[in-house]
């Protein structure tokens, strides 16, 4: 790699800002000239000469895109990418790469939505906020805990991450519904004991619906009053993808008129949420703030995967990922 390749890192406050930007700029190779900054915007002049750009869920838009005449490579630290304008890259010849297949954060994901399928299920929540308030509260929550052994999973989304979900229902003797935009081979299907249905089929037949699918234009609000509405009143959804995936509005008016039991959320749009936001006050919701994929060890393997995939990018060899 030339001493002159510049590289951009970007990550917000929100997710680390310029500390972790910094222990993410000390692992590219000694050659790479890094900026670490929390937006893409804070420095023009680093902006103009970045030859790449590794973010982790901050914004490159469009503007940002014409303001780095030298850039060919926009690096997303995260399996989504929705933060990025593809659309715009694509037309400047930017290749925009992920940490999809590596499966970075898959473990992490899948163990977090399990641990919000969990607190529902058995209503820890209210359960400890009771406790600690003097409240033996086991005779009112006796009537709405419940088991996850011999329901229904449906998995919106089978890729590293869906399918590490998968993995661990087995072990709560799940069964396994799920959709996707390319159905997988049979011997995956098999393996995981997971059969395809169509969305709308999954909602129906779910006690539990789970969303690991990429935010896109076609999925943006995938999960609408429509679509919500097929959902049993007994069933729970949670999402640790994309807050847009679903339509927030139509999620806490299901909430708050008890057509549905409760919902398991990490993420939101935006990020952090604003505090009006319904969901935040609406009954039977567990809430988490975009952990799902942040541990001491997935930070570390996320980091890893991104300046591994940016530097093999700038110094001519295959990207993994690519999305555009």
């Amino acid at each position: 790699m030339s001493t002159r390749r510049h590289v951009l890192a970007i990550v917000p406050a929100h997710v680390g800002g310029r500390a972790a930007g910094t222990a993410l700029a000390a692992t590219f190779p000694g050659d790479a000239h890094v900026t670490v900054v929390e937006s893409a915007g804070e420095d023009p002049a680093a902006l103009r000469e970045a030859h790449a750009i590794v973010t982790a869920l901050a914004a490159v838009d469009a503007g940002h895109l014409a303001a780095a005449p030298r850039l060919e490579l926009v690096q997303c630290a995260s399996h989504g990418y929705d933060y990025v304008d593809t659309a715009a890259a694509r037309a400047r010849g930017v290749t925009v790469c992920t940490i999809g297949s590596t499966g970075a954060e898959a473990q992490n994901v899948a163990e977090q939505t399990f641990a919000l399928m969990l607190a529902l299920a058995k209503q820890l929540v209210p359960a400890h906020t009771a406790l600690r308030e003097a409240d033996w509260a086991l005779p009112r929550l006796q009537r709405s805990l419940t088991e996850l052994s011999g329901k229904t999973l449906g998995i919106v989304g089978l890729g590293q991450i869906g399918r590490e979900v998968a993995r661990r229902a087995a072990a709560f003797d799940l069964r396994i519904l799920y959709t996707a935009r390319r159905r997988v081979p049979a011997e995956t299907e098999e393996r995981l004991g997971a059969r395809h249905v169509p969305l709308d089929e999954l909602l129906a037949a779910s006690d539990y619906v789970t969303l690991h699918a990429p935010l896109t234009e076609e999925t943006r609000h995938l999960l609408d009053a429509r679509r919500l509405a097929l959902l049993k009143p007994t069933a729970f959804v949670i999402n640790t993808a994309r807050g847009a995936l679903i339509d927030q509005d139509a999620l806490a008016d299901a909430l708050e008129r008890g057509a549905l039991a409760g919902a398991g959320l990490d993420v939101f749009d935006p990020e952090p949420p604003t505090p009006s936001l319904r969901l935040l006050k609406a009954p039977n919701v567990v809430l988490s703030p975009h952990v799902g994929g942040v541990t001491r060890e997935t930070v570390v393997r996320i980091g890893l995967a991104a300046v591994r995939n940016a530097a093999d990018f700038l110094a001519g060899r295959p990207p993994r990922d690519v999305v555009n």
